[in-house]
């Protein structure tokens, strides 16, 4: 994959984008009011060629971030534990986390005070209570979310522990209600606090999503997990593989926050600048740091799909000039 450093020129590619034909073209987002709407039906916009702001030098991987986390690999490293939490991806927004929680386990009841928490079942099962909500069985590829200030709690039901890639918001420490005992946090103390108020569930976030039930078996054609001011997730699923561009073709860049994809059906490849392409599937995780071209593209036969995550639901790609879609 070879870049020309002096290309700073990029198209700006505006409103939501589509899918068509069943096939996700990019970060898909389905309107949710009235002016969502209206905007959606207006014809694309003309793409913009300006002056972008480029990195000189490609952003690193910091750990725990690195290109690809295979899930053969984590589950091989914790082989024989039922308990245990691991660490993939760190940003400015998000933590996420590989997580186990063995048979009978459950968590306490928390809540956090500005951001969702989510997280997408890998295997096993789980009883998951939210405030306000009818407590359900989450099972395989249940994708699963929490507004702000909404308690709640899982507990591993089965024979088998439930694993979990679960989003955290950074920098910010749970809180509890008075009943639990809060689980100690390194510079951080426990004061007793009132608040009020709380977030919600609406016509584009639910509590949860079956993404065998509803989408793969039942058609739905769910184009978005979550979307808020600062949390924006997808649901990008395509029919089958298509041919795998030259790597001339890169993609898009975003200016101020990395990407990161978790591969929930079928297989798909990713070319990120400075990388080698790599071919993954259920369970894998890739992600791109800021600034760097990345493109994602489904491959072989049948269909495949992953969730991308970002923390800007009206998020700018920065398109690579002269290639329709940024070989996107």
């Amino acid at each position: 994959m070879k870049f020309n450093t002096w290309t700073a020129a990029a198209l700006v590619l505006a409103g939501a984008a589509l899918i068509v034909g069943g096939q996700a073209t990019a970060q898909d987002a389905a309107p949710s009011d009235q002016a969502a709407l209206v905007r959606a039906a207006r014809p694309p916009a003309k793409p913009i060629t300006a002056w972008a702001a480029k990195s000189t030098k490609l952003e690193p991987y910091v750990a725990p971030n690195k290109l690809v986390y295979r899930l053969a690999d984590v589950l091989a490293a914790h082989k024989g534990k039922a308990n245990w939490t691991q660490a993939v991806f760190s940003s400015r927004d998000f933590i996420g986390e590989w997580i186990s929680l063995g048979p009978g386990e459950k968590t306490k009841t928390q809540f956090y005070a500005d951001d969702r928490v989510f997280w997408v079942i890998q295997s096993g099962a789980m009883k998951v209570t939210i405030e306000g909500q009818e407590p359900f069985i989450a099972t395989r590829h249940f994708l699963v979310q929490v507004p702000k200030r909404l308690q709640y709690s899982m507990e591993t039901v089965g024979s088998e522990p439930s694993l979990r890639f679960q989003m955290r918001p950074a920098g910010e420490a749970p809180d509890y209600p008075l009943s639990e005992t809060p689980v100690p946090v390194k510079g951080i103390t426990y004061v007793q606090a009132t608040y009020t108020g709380h977030g919600d569930f609406d016509k584009t976030n639910h509590p949860f999503i079956d993404f065998e039930k509803q989408i793969v078996q039942g058609g739905e054609k769910t184009g978005v997990w979550i979307r808020d001011d600062h949390t924006y997730v997808t649901i990008l699923r395509s029919p089958k593989g298509v041919p795998t561009p030259p790597d001339t073709e890169w993609g898009h860049f975003h200016a101020n926050f990395p990407e990161i994809w978790l591969v929930i059906e079928g297989t798909q490849q990713f070319l990120v600048e400075g990388e080698k392409l790599v071919t993954v599937s259920d369970g894998d995780l890739v992600a791109a740091p800021t600034n760097r071209y990345h493109r994602a593209m489904p491959f072989g036969e049948g269909p495949s799909t992953r969730l991308a995550y970002i923390p800007r639901p009206d998020n700018l790609h920065w398109f690579q000039p002269g290639v329709a879609g940024g070989g996107n």
